[in-house]
């Protein structure tokens, strides 16, 4: 279970974990669960809520028993039990369907409407009839009084077919080329459907006329919106006798009063997106409008966002559970979405021990989850010019740094360097391309760094598989294999220098096989096409030129030794006489001494009677010499 919240406002994400595959046993699910951890703690609320590949529309029965989806590929509907928790049934069908309604109020009557024109109904026991429209179909509605069931699409007209005759009734005839959505009011049966032009008609079933028309494409443009294209109805919902939510193409929510021709509110997404689907919260006056992007909740008098929920894939359709805080979503992606909501209201009576998890969290709570947020250190500031903001509601202090809106983050990145995803892109492709072509064939190829001791390592690995006595011993990993060690081979950094001082001191010997291996490196580097090279005895060898050669190789790794170890004698040397020259040429200074208070500086008195004492010493000694000599 993954919380987030936003505005003080917990969302619990009860699809956030890994799903087992279908086609493991139950025996291999109950030991992957012991081993892993995240499986073990995942929470299945429904087992097998999920599709093949993608899920298009979710919708809940009236009396709140049965949840049923469509999702493709192959184009299905499924059933799940929310008494049972499982999957009831599953159904195949020949086309993509664009929306279903159920008209009873559990499973046992549902019209589907495909992207091929069919019109599929089905009972309890499956398909039951098909039927054709003129044009393909975007949206439909079901009146119950009337048992007529309303079509729009690519087409002016709005086709009726009545269920209780089973034949077409004349079509309404709009004003519009298109209609892309339809709803009926459920407390006056007042039929309203979105046009292609950004406008909305609404027709009284009773008459079969217009009662009424809103321009919304005007009433949606405001100072703060940005608007490059004409907006189109794409979201259209009744609550109540008088209050009406229209959604637009371009990311615009407009709350009317059908009494009046303005809108009340109007609301922007802030992407620019198309509005999927609207729903009204009646218990907190909210309003949940979605698009492929972000679920937000605002309250529908102020305009005030509640919270908002951004699922990592795109959304296709959302669906309110009814009288309680759950919201089911059919995504992008094989897994649909189910999120708990507590503020909203309780958990449904299938699921009610949300409450008590919930609970428990929140007396333990742990650290919340930053799914939109993306954190920066002061120096990751400092390189995008923004310490500035340090101390503004966008950066949140944590820890050593901040955490900033992820979509801040990016945009600042791309102005300051606008060519970053240039460089990612094309880091991205070699990376791909160098994948492919470890998939090939593996020939003798050396990596780009480190070369010769790559090599070495190939030969010693060959040697150990010629060798008889080793097979027996244990195999140790290979450096060249194990990915510890594979940035040795790939990073520049850890080229070894060989002309280096530490190398020369920790690898002193240089054998007349090192020789053997460069020239065998340069013949490799030459070679453009590098193959497979077998090894083989030279005609007309002796069987004992091994052993001579071995000989040969102690001679010349003796001389080598040799050499080496007069090169090093002979630095060593000449470092001494440089240094011996610089001290030579320092010149000395004269040092100065400070004699403390109280005592005496007896040395120049010592030096003064011992050059007397040695003065009267050489004086005899001449005395001496000049008397013998005379």
């Amino acid at each position: 279970m993954q919380v987030s919240s936003l505005n003080e406002v917990k969302i619990y994400s009860l699809s956030c974990g890994k799903s087992l595959p279908e086609w493991l046993s139950d025996r291999k699910k109950r030991a992957l669960q012991k081993k892993d951890v995240d499986v073990r703690r995942r929470i299945e609320l429904i087992q097998d809520f999920e599709m093949p590949t993608v899920c298009t529309t979710i919708k809940v029965s009236k009396d709140g028993q049965y949840i049923l989806a469509t999702g493709t590929y192959k184009p299905r509907v499924r059933c799940y039990d929310t008494y049972q928790l499982s999957l009831k049934f599953e159904r195949c069908l020949d086309s993509e369907v664009v929306t279903f309604e159920t008209l009873s109020d559990d499973y046992s009557k549902i019209v589907f409407l495909h992207n091929d024109r069919y019109i599929e109904f089905h009972s309890q026991s499956g398909f039951y009839y098909k039927t054709r429209i003129p044009k393909f179909g975007r949206d439909f509605s079901y009146h119950y009084p009337s048992c007529d069931l309303y079509f729009v699409g690519a087409s002016s007209e709005v086709y009726r077919l009545n269920l209780e005759q089973g034949r077409y009734l004349n079509p309404l005839q709009t004003d519009a080329a298109e209609n892309n959505v339809c709803d009926i009011n459920s407390a006056h049966g007042l039929f309203a459907t979105g046009t292609i032009e950004g406008r909305v008609e609404c027709w009284d079933p009773r008459t079969r006329g217009r009662v009424g028309l809103l321009d919304c494409a005007l009433s949606s443009v405001t100072a703060d919106s940005e608007i490059n294209s004409l907006p189109t109805i794409s979201a259209l919902k009744f609550n109540g006798a008088l209050t009406m939510a229209v959604g637009t193409s371009t990311g615009q929510v407009l709350l009317y009063d059908l009494r009046s021709d303005k809108p009340l509110l109007v609301k922007d997404h802030q992407y620019g997106l198309p509005i999927k689907s609207v729903h009204f919260q009646d218990s907190l006056d909210l309003i949940l409008s979605a698009d492929s992007r972000i679920i937000k909740m605002w309250n529908k008098n102020s305009g005030k966002i509640f919270t908002s929920l951004e699922p990592e894939h795109d959304i296709n359709d959302v669906c309110l559970y009814p009288n309680s805080g759950m919201l089911l979503t059919a995504n992008e992606s094989p897994k649909m979405g189910i999120y708990y909501i507590p503020v909203l209201g309780p958990a449904p009576r299938w699921c009610s021990f949300l409450d008590n998890l919930t609970e428990e969290l929140e007396e333990n709570p742990e650290s919340t989850v930053y799914d939109d947020y993306k954190f920066v250190t002061k120096k990751d500031l400092e390189n995008l010019g923004l310490t500035h903001l340090i101390g503004s509601p966008f950066l949140r202090a944590y820890m050593h740094g901040f955490f900033m809106d992820i979509r801040l983050y990016h945009k600042v990145k791309l102005m300051v360097n606008p060519f970053a995803y240039e460089e990612y892109r094309k880091d991205k492709i070699r990376q791909k391309i160098e994948e492919t072509r470890a998939q090939r064939v593996q020939l003798k190829k050396l990596p780009k760094v480190n070369k010769e001791l790559a090599l070495k390592l190939i030969e010693e690995e060959e040697e150990k598989q010629k060798s008889t006595w080793k097979k027996k011993a244990k195999s140790l990993p290979n450096i060249l294999t194990d990915d510890r060690f594979k940035v040795m081979f790939e990073n520049p950094d850890f080229q070894v220098d060989e002309e280096s001082e530490e190398f020369r001191l920790l690898n002193p010997l240089v054998s007349k096989i090192s020789e053997k291996r460069k020239k065998k490196l340069r013949l490799l580097e030459q070679q453009e096409l590098p193959e497979k090279e077998e090894e083989e005895e030279p005609e007309g060898k002796p069987s004992d030129a091994e052993s001579s050669e071995s000989s040969d190789d102690e001679k010349d790794w003796v001389a080598e030794v040799r050499k080496q170890r007069r090169l090093l004698q002979q630095e060593e040397k000449r470092k001494r006489q440089e240094q011996r020259r610089e001290d030579q040429q320092t010149v000395l200074k004269p040092q100065f001494y400070e004699i403390k208070a109280g005592e005496e500086f007896r040395s120049f008195r010592l030096r003064k009677n011992r050059l007397v004492f040695v003065g009267s010493i050489f004086n005899n000694f001449l005395r001496y010499s000049l008397h013998t000599v005379c």
